[in-house]
């Protein structure tokens, strides 16, 4: 998603200041209540009854942003912007608010543009890593409650694009490379988030799955392909989850941009999937007044280019017809009700930042992944009498990633910001790190021991103390931004240089990684200790330290693969747009902020640039079990501090598919909790790839304990979509079913023939 930061960073500090200089809204209506506050009514029965009572003018302003944006239609009642990344008009004197949106992928964003502070909760795709539905609902509960403490009443994240390019520079702001735990995780945030009577919202609709020249990518994939992997896991999201509203996406489908693709928001979307709310358009991603709308895009953000006057024209001239404006507008009045922003109407507060912290400590404990522990070097103990802390700004700061998703560090950035963007970007951002220090952490949590530091900008000298130290810990980072994609998995040559110098000076080495998606180590054999902290958030370092010292298990795997090397990838050069497909660069700082010529930038047509999606279903560790290719980690891999054992797989064929039945032991000396993992390899026929994640179980077990565990693997978890029949079936056949703790850690295997359905 993007905030009007995509659009012109100087035009939404500008679009900010309008909003807050248009005074109090104006006050709502007294006397009997209306009969659409009538709570026995349904959602779109109430809208109905709005719509009857609402002039042409008010219906087209809901249908474009506001957000104090200059040259927005004067339609009398208009309820000004919050000052988040856009606005819907409100009608005043019918008591219907606007919708307040703000970027809320990982917490709240921008608050320091009204002075008010949020909690960062470790990236999406560390969360994706708890494979904890219930955690994925507590990260959307807390969302919501802030976002409803900032005055908004939409939440604007809900990513679930799948990584099938992970240098993908939005990849920590997704939920991995499979459609089923993609789905389920981010369904259950949204559920989380509009329990709080907020909008939840699910994006970018769809195969948005690359940031550099996303306005100008034109995705080429097969209807099999599309149902099967990155539709798949929009389809599980909108069911789980019953988002109030979908943000289209910048990019093309064969050939038509996605905010005015028929074929998705029409047959697909609103057809197939049966989804009841509004389409709204990334900022800036609309291209067209009378082809999106038909499409079915309802709302443009964040202004009124071609939903606003353009649209209100064609009305009045009968080129809509009002049915056509009606079905849209009704769209966002049922959301707004089915919500219950009517019934629950905002109020600011103050931000209840204890709770929040418990949440993301909580969060970050379950999402930090052990990838490699040789000689029980972790958890550390009382045996250890000196640590050195090398590297990654470690002594005071984490890294966060960047974009519309920043959230905002409490006190300021803890590091001098370095800067990036330019040509290819149209957006200009900074690293931002968040003022805590793992190593203080661990100093806390170790008072007796001695805990030193080093920057590792001098390798030597930090060879030095690795060497005078009983462990180090070196740690690495790579930062993700929304708007361009990294050029290679590998950490910076200086980095890796550090920690292959470090490993082999002592041979107890522990690397902490501190990144947004997978990177590649080719140090990895020489560390005795890895792990992945991804984006940790507001309470990274403290969950960190537990996690290093055994406060707490690590219980986390992996929701990607780790491979060896860029060279393995389905692409292994990325694809960048040609020059005439790259976006304007960002005027000069100071230069005069026009908002209609900064919005004519962002939606001017760029020539296309085909990318073919050529590894078909092969999407991730599907590809690399298809191709045959080793890994470095593979998807659902993660270590604990105690040992887990799978035993008496059963099959049971049911008419809505199979239920597998396993026993799961831990065979160690500590509590420990175990992600035991199902999956069905299709009849050969099929052509699918050699096995899909198709359920798991995340189960908590006391030292010696053993549990009974049910899976089940309901019929779209088997099924294949037939594009001459235009729908999923099971297919008839032998289906091969494996339970373990990873995809290639596989213990147990078992057979059974469907029938199949058609």
């Amino acid at each position: 998603m993007t905030t009007a930061l995509r659009v012109l960073p100087l035009a939404f500090i500008a679009f900010v200041a309008s909003a807050l200089a248009q005074g109090p809204r104006p006050a709502a209506p007294t006397g009997p209540p209306p009969a659409w506050m009538n709570k026995s009514l349904n959602a779109d029965e109430r809208a109905d009854l709005v719509l009857k009572q609402l002039t042409l003018p008010e219906k087209v302003n809901l249908l474009h942003g506001t957000a104090g944006l200059p040259g927005a239609p004067a339609v009398p009642g208009t309820v000004v912007s919050n000052g988040g990344a856009g606005a819907t008009g409100g009608v005043a004197r019918l008591g219907i608010p606007a919708i307040q949106m703000a970027d809320a992928a990982y917490g709240v964003t921008h608050g320091k543009q009204t002075g008010r502070y949020a909690t960062a909760l470790p990236s999406n795709l560390a969360a994706a890593a708890t494979w904890d539905p219930a955690l994925a609902y507590a990260y959307g509960v807390l969302i919501g409650k802030e976002l409803r403490a900032h005055g908004y009443n939409m939440s604007l994240g809900g990513g679930v694009n799948l990584t099938r390019e992970p240098r993908n520079g939005r990849t920590f702001e997704y939920v991995g490379e499979d459609p089923l735990l993609a789905g389920t995780m981010v369904g259950m945030a949204i559920k989380g988030v509009q329990s709080q009577h907020v909008i939840g919202e699910i994006k970018h609709f769809a195969l948005n799955d690359q940031e550099s020249g996303r306005n100008a990518v034109n995705v080429l994939i097969d209807e099999r392909v599309m149902r099967e992997s990155d539709m798949r896991a929009f389809q599980i999201g909108l069911r789980v989850g019953e988002p109030g509203a979908v943000m289209c996406s910048y990019n093309r489908l064969a050939g038509d941009y996605a905010c005015e693709n028929q074929h998705l928001l029409g047959d697909i979307l609103k057809g197939d999937l049966q989804f009841k709310g509004f389409v709204l358009s990334d900022w800036g991603g609309t291209h067209s007044t009378l082809k999106a709308l038909r499409a079915g895009m309802d709302n443009e953000e964040p202004s009124n280019r071609f939903y606003g006057d353009a649209l209100l024209k064609m009305a009045e001239a009968g080129e809509v017809s009002q049915k056509e404006i009606d079905e849209h507008a009704h769209r966002i009045l049922r959301t707004m009700f089915a919500n219950g922003l009517m019934d629950y109407p905002t109020a600011r507060d103050v931000v209840d930042v204890d709770a929040g912290l418990v949440v993301a400590q909580s969060s970050a404990e379950q999402s930090i992944v052990l990838l490699k522990n040789r000689d029980n070097v972790l958890p550390l103990t009382a045996k250890v009498k000196s640590i050195a802390i090398i590297g990654g700004h470690a002594d005071v700061a984490m890294i966060s990633g960047g974009g519309s998703a920043q959230v905002d560090p409490p006190g300021g950035n803890a590091i001098t910001p370095v800067g990036a963007g330019g040509p290819e970007t149209g957006l200009v951002v900074r690293q931002t790190w968040f003022p805590q220090s793992p190593m203080k952490a661990l100093q806390e949590r170790f008072p007796g021991v001695r805990i030193t530091f080093d920057s590792g900008d001098d390798v030597p000298k930090a060879v030095a103390l690795a060497k005078a130290s009983d462990v180090a810990i070196v740690f690495g980072w790579q930062w993700e931004t929304e708007s361009f994609d990294l050029d290679t998995l590998a950490l910076s040559d200086a980095q890796n240089t550090l920690i292959a110098a470090v490993t082999a000076a002592n041979a107890k080495t522990i690397v902490v990684v501190e990144t947004g998606g997978p990177v590649t180590m080719p140090w990895a054999s020489s560390a005795a200790g890895i792990v992945e902290a991804w984006y940790a958030g507001s309470r990274g370092a403290t969950a960190l330290a537990r996690i290093l010292a055994g406060d707490v298990n690590p219980s986390a795997k992996l929701p990607v693969t780790f491979p060896l090397s860029d060279a393995d990838l389905p692409h292994p050069t990325l694809v960048k747009p040609p020059a005439e497909s790259r976006p304007l660069p960002p005027p000069a700082a100071g230069a005069p902020i026009d908002i209609s010529t900064a919005m004519a930038r962002q939606t001017r047509v760029l020539a296309p640039f085909p990318l073919n999606y050529d590894e078909g279903l092969k999407v991730g560790y599907k590809w690399y079990d298809a191709e045959k290719k080793p890994v470095l980690f593979p998807f659902g891999f993660g270590l604990s501090y105690t040992q887990f054992a799978y035993s008496n797989l059963k099959l049971d064929h049911t008419a809505d598919g199979i239920v597998a039945h396993f026993t799961l032991t831990n065979k160690g000396k500590r509590e420990g909790a175990e992600v035991a993992q199902v999956y069905a390899g299709l009849p050969a026929a099929t052509n699918e790839p050699p096995r899909r994640l198709a359920g798991w179980q995340k189960v908590k077990l006391a030292p010696g304990e053993s549990k009974a565990i049910t899976i089940a693997l309901d019929s779209e978890s088997l099924a294949i979509y037939d594009t001459a029949a235009h729908g999923f079936t099971v297919p008839a056949g032998t289906y091969t079913v494996s339970a373990g703790g990873s995809s290639q850690d596989l213990p147990l295997k078992a057979t059974v023939a469907l029938d199949g359905t058609h």
